[in-house]
């Protein structure tokens, strides 16, 4: 049996509450997806906001290996015709293969909210599909309220699917919009359905009543063919049916290779990367990635689990790249250093001792707050350092931020002053900013500019603050992650302190350094490829 993975983290996913991500962050999590080895990714509604058309036109620029990007809209406006509708034309101008349009299952909705004729809707469904069908490779329709809908009244929810795989849908995802639909419900309505239309379906479930990640379970068992969800279960309200869980559930239960198992073995870091650009703490008693998922406490558990991992863990805990915790002494880390060592090019074994420490330095600053999740580049460097082959590229001698506020009706004035050395020449200069952190970044990077021009080429692409100590008012530590480029690649960057100005300097200071030690590494490998 052949499943399809949907995600709507980009769409369904902000709209939760608290989640806001940039054009940037979306593209970074896109990229992560189709490395997960989602088969369709959900960008955004380009009809809905400026945001979500920019990001259709950054993704434009960026290859996917394994996922196809899809544009989600509506069905046209009541009262007009497909090809004049702006948003069925917005659907079109964001030049993706795939679209997915929602309509009105529930004849409640059609009567109080769209106020036409029943028959009308069905008209409205098939000219929105059969002129997206003529348009585009592929079109998904996604029968909003579907369950609620067949509730109500089953022969006119089953009449909108079939108007719809009539108009060349190649799926029909049944949707449990307001996710209060109970598993043997869900069954049974299913059932019903497949004895009606004979065509793909898809399940896209929310979580109202918890029971999104069983319903779309029990649809896969029923036959769907197409599972919608989000990363982490982001959604409106109570969030959308968890892929973290929906995944693993379906390749290590059911069996169906819906991803391979190098693709499974990135779901933790991909949960945990997009937890980090949502700005948001790790949910640590998440099913399957979160790190109580595979922790033991002292006692008969940890007695038996250390024989044998199965007398208390479901799954081996590496095949979603989690790992085992024994509470109080911890026994992880190793074989993770290990792995990030091999993919950053660094050859260390793991008898080597400075695995070890690389191990105890990492859990003494994951204690302090740091995280690595989306700091990948912060964490090469600390490996570097522990290597002792980390670069001194300059060494500071001080700096000073000043943030004045003259006039109630003016903004505050940033200026940085800062004094560093590189091979033993010293440069002093200061620098303006619209904020403090702003003026210590420009005046940071006009200093190291005069010994190295390439530091032109960085651009710090985003900036997030989170308070990591609560109780603690405005004396509680913060984490700093800095997003940077240059053209070419991009890279996180993080800092850690009570002050928010030494978390950003601590972030920023690995960000040029880490563009300095990339351009030396690649320069090295191109100069051993030409002798």
């Amino acid at each position: 049996m052949t499943v399809k993975l949907y995600d709507t983290t980009l769409r369904d996913g902000t709209q939760a509450e608290d989640i806001n991500f940039s054009v940037e962050d979306k593209v970074r999590i896109a990229q992560r997806l189709d490395e997960l080895g989602i088969h369709y990714i959900e960008g955004g509604w380009p009809g809905s906001n400026p945001r979500d058309i920019q990001f259709f036109k950054e993704m434009k620029g960026v290859k996917l290996a394994n996922a196809r990007l899809v544009a989600f809209g509506s069905t046209r406006r009541a009262g007009a015709k497909a090809k004049d509708d702006a948003n069925i034309k917005a659907l079109l101008k964001s030049g993706t293969g795939v679209v997915t349009i929602f309509g009105k299952t529930w004849d409640l909705h059609v009567k109080e909210a769209l106020k036409i004729s029943p028959e009308e809707n069905l008209d409205i469904i098939y000219d929105s599909l059969k002129f997206l069908k003529d348009r585009v490779e592929e079109v998904f329709y996604d029968a909003e309220h579907f369950f609620d809908g067949y509730k109500a009244n089953p022969e006119y929810a089953l009449k909108t699917l079939k108007t719809a795989h009539d108009a060349g849908a190649e799926c029909l995802v049944l949707c449990d919009t307001n996710g209060g639909t109970l598993p043997d419900e869900l069954v049974e309505i299913i059932r019903d359905v497949k004895h009606h239309v004979n065509a793909p379906l898809g399940i896209h479930a929310h979580n109202d009543s918890e029971a999104a990640v069983a319903n779309s379970i029990l649809a896969v068992k029923e036959g769907a063919v197409q599972v919608h969800g989000t990363i982490n279960g982001f959604g409106e309200r109570c969030g959308n049916a968890n892929l973290c869980s929906i995944i693993p559930n379906l390749k290590l239960k059911l069996g169906i290779n819906c991803i391979s198992s190098e693709q499974l073995r990135k779901l933790r870091e991909t949960s945990r990367f997009v937890y980090e650009l949502a700005n948001l703490p790790h949910n640590k008693h998440q099913a399957y990635v979160g790190d109580s998922a595979f922790a033991h406490k002292a006692g008969v558990h940890v007695s038996a689990v250390l024989k044998r991992p199965e007398t208390y863990e479901h799954i081996r805990p590496d095949l979603v790249g989690n790992h085992q915790r024994v509470l109080v002494s911890d026994l992880s880390g190793k074989s993770n250093i290990i792995y990030k060592a091999q993919e950053f090019g660094i050859d260390i074994k793991s008898k080597d001792p400075i695995v070890q420490g690389i191990v105890r330095t990492l859990k003494a600053l994951e204690y302090k707050g740091f995280q690595y999740e989306g700091a990948e580049a912060s964490f090469e460097l600390l490996m570097q350092k522990a290597m002792r082959a980390r670069k001194k590229y300059f060494k500071l001698l001080g700096f000073r931020v000043i943030d004045e506020k003259k006039k109630e009706s003016e903004p505050p004035y940033a200026e940085a002053t800062i004094k560093l050395e590189v091979d033993g020449r010293v440069e002093h200069t200061a620098s303006e900013g619209n904020g403090p952190v702003n003026a210590l970044d420009n005046a940071l990077r006009k200093a190291l500019e005069k010994f190295y021009p390439h530091l032109k080429d960085v651009e710090l692409l985003d900036f997030k603050v989170r308070v990591l100590t609560a109780g603690k008012g405005t004396a509680a530590s913060v984490r700093v992650l800095v997003e940077s480029g240059d053209g070419k690649e991009k890279w996180g960057t993080v800092g850690v302190s009570e002050n928010v100005i030494e978390a950003s300097w601590q972030a920023l200071v690995d960000s040029l350094e880490y563009k300095l030690y990339k351009d030396e590494k690649e320069n090295a490998t191109q100069g051993k490829r030409k002798s």
